[in-house]
């Protein structure tokens, strides 16, 4: 044990010694936590340009253009008469939208001739562009209730009954986990989860391989020839930093006021589950490639997609059933899709049960592979050193 305990301390100066590590090990989560935060901090999409064109001049426009004004997700950055060269002016402008309003549109809404008013929206941005969409349509519905209610008032009907008249059936939308579309909420999560598990993948990319590269791989053997013993010592200084890491990464949780239970036991469990999956990922290409620079490429390979494919912005149901399969293979699919279930909709374990056993499955399949494949380099190490020793006597 003691002997252990002295090659974990050199494990650790080992670790330490290596500037790139320590700063994609301690610094990326921390970093990119912040960055990733304050980026999505203003929760929603605000003061979206938008160009009005006025060809009617009348009262009745004057009041729209108003009420685009007083809408916050829209900015109304100019008032025309006429289109102009709105084409040429959008690579610096971009704007979202040009809303126009035709010639005589005050005078067709009295006549009833039902009117058109055009929107063009850009979209480039598909966020954007539905941002400003929903906007649009919620300023021009209301503007044509009201002004359909007025009409009917004219006619002759009392206000409450012009507003039952108009008014069908009511509408009532009650929003649920994440009532006020933060964009915080939705993104920081899933990116974060992302960075956890590249981290590791990386950090553990260089555990074996360093030690094929730079020879110390052969004086570890002559402590131990198990390949569980030279799992276990690389594994335990990680295994001790990454816990303060996980918690450093969950205090943006209520840093950024994010409303998700993310403090409890079904949570631990994925972390845990996550952090296991992806050492044994990271440690098994690092074994498999002893290259530092080509097991980090490859392990990239898997990382840089992963969030993509995990489902969590764009539906898994849009995406074709061949990729969706392989993607279950990727740790990060499966925590997000468990985080989700626990974080928000307030789910226990057995909530998660599929979740948790696709990521034991893939630490364990992990785990018995690295084991065979390292017990087969040392055998070889040993047999290739004992060749080199007769060589020599001979």
């Amino acid at each position: 044990m003691n002997k252990f305990l002295k090659l974990v301390r050199v494990e650790f100066k080992r670790i330490f010694s290596n500037d790139v590590l320590l700063a994609i090990f301690f610094g990326a989560p921390i970093l990119y936590g912040f960055l990733f935060g304050y980026v999505y901090q203003q929760a929603k999409v605000v003061d979206l340009p938008i160009v009005i064109i006025d060809q009617d001049r009348s009262p009745t426009t004057d009041k729209i253009i108003d009420a685009f004004g007083d809408n916050e997700g829209l900015l109304v950055s100019d008032v025309r008469y006429s289109a102009g060269d709105i084409i040429a002016e959008m690579p610096t402008k971009q704007y979202a939208a040009v809303i126009t309003l035709p010639s005589n549109f005050e005078a067709d809404v009295f006549q009833k001739r039902h009117p058109e008013i055009r929107v063009d929206l850009n979209m480039a941005n598909i966020l954007n562009a539905n941002t400003a969409s929903v906007n649009i349509q919620s300023v021009l519905m209301t503007l044509n209730a009201g002004m359909e209610i007025e009409a009917l008032k004219k006619q002759g009907l009392h206000p409450a009954q012009a507003f039952s008249s108009y008014e069908s059936f009511k509408i009532n939308f009650n929003k649920l986990y994440n009532s006020t579309g933060n964009y915080v909420t939705f993104m920081l999560p899933g990116l974060l989860g992302a960075i956890m598990q590249q981290i590791i993948f990386l950090a553990m990319a260089l555990v074996f391989s360093r030690d094929f590269e730079d020879g110390y791989f052969g004086k570890l053997i002559r402590e131990s020839k198990s390949s569980l013993y030279h799992i276990a010592l690389k594994a335990t200084p990680f295994l001790l930093m990454l816990p303060l890491i996980w918690m450093a990464v969950g205090l943006f949780f209520p840093y950024f006021n994010i409303a998700a239970n993310v403090f409890n036991f079904p949570m631990l469990v994925l972390v845990t589950l996550l952090t296991l999956a992806s050492m044994a990922i990271g440690m098994l290409f690092s074994i498999a490639i002893p290259s530092q620079l080509k097991a980090t490429e490859l392990l990239m390979v898997i990382s840089t997609p992963a969030f993509i494919l995990s489902g969590f912005t764009w539906p898994t149901m849009a995406i074709p059933s061949a990729i969706t399969n392989i993607a279950q293979f990727i740790p990060l699919t499966q925590f997000l899709s468990g985080f989700r279930k626990v974080a928000f909709y307030g789910g226990n374990l057995s909530s998660i049960k599929s979740e948790i056993g696709m990521l034991s499955l893939i630490a364990i399949v992990s785990f018995v592979f690295m084991v065979i494949l390292l017990q087969i380099k040392i055998h070889r190490f040993e047999k290739k050193s004992k060749t080199t020793i007769e060589g020599i006597e001979s």
